[in-house]
């Protein structure tokens, strides 16, 4: 899918935001975040909430950049 640039159309803006959030909504999403927060809370790691969820969806994006086959259909 790709990152939306800022002049893309708004109907492409949308998708990608759906896209992400449907990724967010998942079961698999929310256990990956889940245990990176517990490895990130014991490491230390300043902002570990977020950190997990931030490294929890650019795991999930580079997955489907690498697996295009596994990816949802959000279209």
């Amino acid at each position: 899918m790709g990152v939306p640039k800022f002049d893309s159309p708004e109907e492409e803006i949308k998708k990608w935001l759906n896209h992400i959030a449907l990724i967010c909504l998942s079961e698999e999403f929310q256990e990956l975040k889940k245990e990176l927060e517990q490895v990130y809370s014991r490491a230390q790691v300043e902002n570990y909430a977020l950190v997990a969820f931030e490294d929890a969806l650019y795991t999930f994006l580079a997955q489907e950049e690498e697996f295009p086959a596994c990816r949802s259909e959000t279209s």
